[in-house]
């Protein structure tokens, strides 16, 4: 692991990480905020942001403005990058597949799965190394992400239950079996067998393993220019079928960006330090 950045952020430190990836078999790079108290010594709950298409490990710090309020709270900000990257790493001729869009999963088709081992990615081996390696209380960690990554939130949580204590998420990504993303994502990485596709859907996933959560925040613009994307009302519906308790908070005029992110992000740490305070 090789520190590549190191910036003082309200009183705690911004850091940017490389690390040999064996889940991806390419280097990788991640973010990692430690509020002040992680840096005086103190375990503190984590919390592990995935971003949307498009985007790397730098765009959460730089743009969701969650520091501040994460130094109050004592949270540590994990922030991986959306995908493997390098010149030997499979790439596409569309923005929305590819290195970017990783999707969260791990690829099962070539050329694709031997580098795009998302999912191992995140939820086992960084995982593991955040835990050995910084002040991460282990039964106090969430996951929240945007889009893209707001599915991929989603989708980890109800896959890892007993790694993630909490869940929430901007825009996701709801039923990527059922929006031109996803499709497009899906059949590239995991085939044409839509039954497999379940096992990565948010949607199925919910009404496949039930309530697992105590609850589940959602916010989306209703300005969205993606918005026929992403299916929040299936995912609402489906809550309601398995008694899944959910917030799904609709904001007039916001759209699909961070500056949607950035009016709501402390609403969602706060989420985040009241569910994991009561683990």
């Amino acid at each position: 692991m090789e520190l590549i950045q190191n910036n003082k952020c309200f009183d705690g430190e911004q850091r940017v990480y490389q690390i040999q990836s064996t889940s991806l078999n390419v280097a990788s790079k991640f973010s990692i905020y430690l509020p002040p108290q992680a840096l005086a010594g103190e375990a503190c709950s984590a919390l592990f942001y995935l971003a949307g298409l498009t985007c790397t490990e730098e765009t959460f710090v730089i743009k969701a403005h969650a520091q501040r309020l994460a130094a109050q709270l004592g949270l540590i900000l994990i922030a991986p990058d959306t995908s493997p990257r390098g010149e030997h790493v499979a790439k596409a001729d569309h923005w929305d597949l590819g290195q970017g869009a990783g999707f969260y999963i791990n690829a099962s088709q070539a050329p694709w799965a031997e580098h795009y081992q998302m999912q191992s990615y995140i939820a086992d081996e960084l995982y593991a190394l955040v835990v050995s390696e910084f002040p991460v209380l282990k039964d106090s960690i969430g996951i929240f992400g945007h889009s893209m990554g707001g599915h991929g939130a989603l989708t980890l949580a109800w896959k890892y239950p007993e790694k993630f204590k909490s869940v929430s998420a901007f825009a996701p990504i709801c039923a990527p079996s059922e929006c031109p993303w996803g499709e497009k994502a899906f059949s590239n990485y995991l085939g044409a067998d839509r039954e497999e596709w379940k096992q990565h859907d948010a949607l199925q996933l919910l009404k496949s393993k039930g309530a697992l959560f105590k609850e589940v925040l959602i916010d989306q613009g209703a300005a969205d220019q993606f918005y026929s994307q992403l299916n929040p009302e299936k995912y609402q519906q489906a809550c309601i079928e398995v008694g899944q308790k959910l917030t799904l908070r609709q904001h007039a005029g916001y759209d699909h960006g961070y500056f949607f992110i950035q009016s709501f992000i402390d609403d969602h740490l706060q989420f985040h330090a009241i569910q994991l305070d009561h683990q």
